[in-house]
């Protein structure tokens, strides 16, 4: 009998199907209030000169000069409340798919076998309610938000799943640990689970809603620009004008919970080698054992189970989908 190796063709399927999040705006101080859409703007601008400058410029004070007297000038997009409106409201969906441990494509099936019991041997020893209450945690700390949750007086998060609905104050619930208990955060995480585990079709619609000021800027997704001859600097993410964040962001923003890696202090959004790009690191490197591949193959095909909490962030970037074959070259 062959030796058991990784597949060459090995995909999952996300299993947290998370939509667009858009933007829409209201009065918290008015009753009669009507929800609008947040638009998207072009602002044409005037800048300073203020990149860093070679040396030989920056200590020439008549280079300098010269150089600073140069118009920035710019056109870029930008979105803000109106005056009479105080309130951000974003809202997206998030669907709960069936998790089994079986990948949507594998070439090898006696691998695909090993993988799926492994992955069933986690599921009845340990089951998915710690990921179930990570991402119920992170749905109700408005963490999705990202920079509007930022200088919010208040923010309120509800839930609705078929005919029930969950209600939240945002501020009640941390950022960097997942301690938070109560009935209705218990609620939502058992939802989760049940989505997971395939007992119920879950399908939640989330609503934001953050109190930011009258005619303050609130930010969308800002699209890659890959047309080098574009002319603004700065596009952000819009449909049929209504400004919105890209559902990659908010599922980043989900799947934020692993501070199971060495020396956390904060958690990552789960990835395979624990990248986090603003801050241009990787916290699971490879030479540590603790990256995905490395904890990953051994479980499948050393029969090695990690950690607890390694189990978890395997299982984890499962959920999360990819491609994670092994190529033969």
């Amino acid at each position: 009998m062959s030796k058991l190796k990784t597949a060459s063709v090995l995909a999952f399927e996300r299993k947290l199907d998370v939509s667009d999040a858009f933007f829409w705006q209201t009065d918290s101080q008015s009753e009669s209030a009507k929800l609008t859409e947040v638009a998207i703007v072009e602002k044409s601008v005037r800048g300073t000169i203020s990149n860093r400058l070679k040396k030989a410029v920056a200590n020439d004070v008549a280079k300098l000069d010269a150089e600073v007297e140069k118009a920035n000038l710019q056109k870029v997009d930008a979105a803000a409340l109106d005056a009479n409106n105080d309130t951000l409201v974003a809202r997206w969906s998030l669907k709960v798919l069936p998790f089994e441990g079986k990948p949507n494509v594998c070439n090898d099936q006696d691998y695909q076998t090993a993988l799926v019991n492994t992955v069933q041997s986690y599921l009845s020893e340990q089951g998915v309610a710690e990921l179930a209450k990570r991402y119920a945690i992170n749905i109700a700390n408005a963490r999705w938000l990202w920079r509007n949750r930022v200088g919010a007086e208040s923010i309120s998060i509800s839930v609705k799943c078929n005919e029930t609905t969950l209600n939240f104050n945002a501020h009640d619930y941390g950022l960097n640990d997942f301690d938070s208990n109560d009935a209705q955060l218990n609620q939502l995480a058992d939802l989760i689970e049940k989505g997971l585990k395939g007992d119920e079709f879950i399908i939640l619609y989330v609503e934001g809603r953050a109190v930011v000021g009258y005619g303050q800027e609130v930010y969308p997704s800002q699209e890659l620009i890959l047309d080098t001859g574009s002319t603004k600097s700065k596009v952000l993410y819009q449909v049929d004008n209504v400004a919105g964040m890209h559902s990659q962001k908010v599922s980043n923003a989900i799947r934020t919970i692993d501070n199971w890696y060495t020396g956390a202090d904060f958690p990552i959004a789960v990835e395979p080698y624990g990248a986090v790009t603003t801050l241009g690191k990787a916290f699971r490197q490879p030479k540590e054992k603790l990256d995905f591949y490395s904890l990953f193959d051994n479980w499948v095909l050393k029969g090695e189970a990690p950690a607890t909490e390694q189990q978890h962030y395997v299982i984890a970037t499962l959920i999360r989908g990819g491609v994670f074959g092994e190529s033969g070259k």
